[in-house]
């Protein structure tokens, strides 16, 4: 089954070599890692690129377990890129495996050396065109650009879009239309058969990854229940302006539970880093401005919120 996604691949061949970092990211189980390890890869070939050219490195495989020492993936890319006669196309699957680690050569509290480091530094190699993708439990959208600086050239990728999904689809239009506005447009649903394991699957990807990640990250499992909670009131009341007082309201007024609208800020805010989440906000025409508050919130796949709701809207 070969998903086309052209939008992407365009924006990777038009940021090739252009002498930064190429940081994709996006929701997990958007399909990054496939956009980069087989689309990009097979484009690269097409040019005239030798395989020999193109080194990958999955991080998350225990095979490759010693390279998340910074130093030591940091040695082992160089060895593999110093005949300067070739050009290397470097990718990194799941940087964020990479540890931060005690600088052994400086005896200071603090001093660290981090995957951050090991990139800047191998993107000055003059014979090396570097691109990651991280999870985003580690690898949030408002970090990315702060920790690279102006190094780094971010590229998120959405879930599969209407266009994109369909040409993988085993069907009609009209019955792929339906099954992408049930189910939407993460990648693996294309291989679920049945009701049951499409919701299976969804269901589990909150339960499993994204909540997970977000409770890890942000040091927040104490407040689980208050998190899922908001993600429900959220997918009941899309398309609806609100804000976190409103929220606050709800939460008072349904659960009987007291939470701060500044706590509420926060944990959207957690849920959008995390691209679970996108805001929208009002415009006005009159004033040529956008209005912070009230506004909407959406999920970055409808096949996610439908699944909040247990398939019942």
């Amino acid at each position: 089954m070969q998903i086309k996604r052209d939008y992407y691949l365009n924006k990777l061949i038009a940021k090739k070599e252009n002498g930064l970092i190429k940081v994709i990211t996006g929701i997990r189980r958007c399909g990054k890692s496939y956009l980069l390890f087989n689309i990009y890869h097979n484009y690269l070939i097409s040019t005239g690129v030798n395989e020999s050219q193109i080194i990958e490195l999955a991080l998350d495989e225990t095979i490759n377990a010693k390279y998340r020492n910074p130093i030591e993936l940091d040695n082992h890319i160089r060895e593999l890129v110093k005949d300067k006669s070739k050009f290397f196309y470097i990718f990194l699957d799941e940087i964020q495996k990479v540890e931060t680690i005690q600088n052994p050569y400086i005896n200071e509290k603090g001093a660290k050396i981090s995957f951050v480091d090991t990139l800047l530094g191998l993107m000055k190699l003059s014979n090396v065109d570097l691109y990651v993708t991280g999870s985003n439990s580690k690898m949030l959208s408002s970090d990315i650009l702060t920790e690279f600086k102006d190094r780094g050239d971010e590229i998120k990728v959405n879930p599969l879009s209407f266009k994109e999904f369909s040409s993988a689809y085993t069907g009609n239009e009209t019955d792929a239309l339906q099954e992408y506005i049930t189910y939407g447009g993460m990648p693996l649903i294309l291989g679920k058969k049945t009701h049951e394991e499409k919701s299976k699957y969804l269901k589990d990807l909150f339960t499993k990854t994204y909540i997970s990640d977000v409770l890890v990250q942000n040091k927040i499992a104490n407040n689980k229940e208050i998190l899922e909670d908001l993600l429900n009131f959220i997918s009941s009341s899309i398309g609806s302006l609100t804000n976190p007082s409103k929220l606050s309201n709800t939460f008072l007024s349904t659960k009987n539970i007291s939470v701060s609208s500044e706590t509420l800020n926060i944990y959207l805010d957690y849920l959008i880093d995390a691209f679970i989440l996108n805001k929208a906000y009002r415009y006005d025409v009159k004033g040529k401005k956008y209005i912070n508050t009230p506004l909407k919130y959406y999920f970055t796949d409808v096949g996610l919120r439908n699944a909040r709701h247990n398939f019942r809207q």
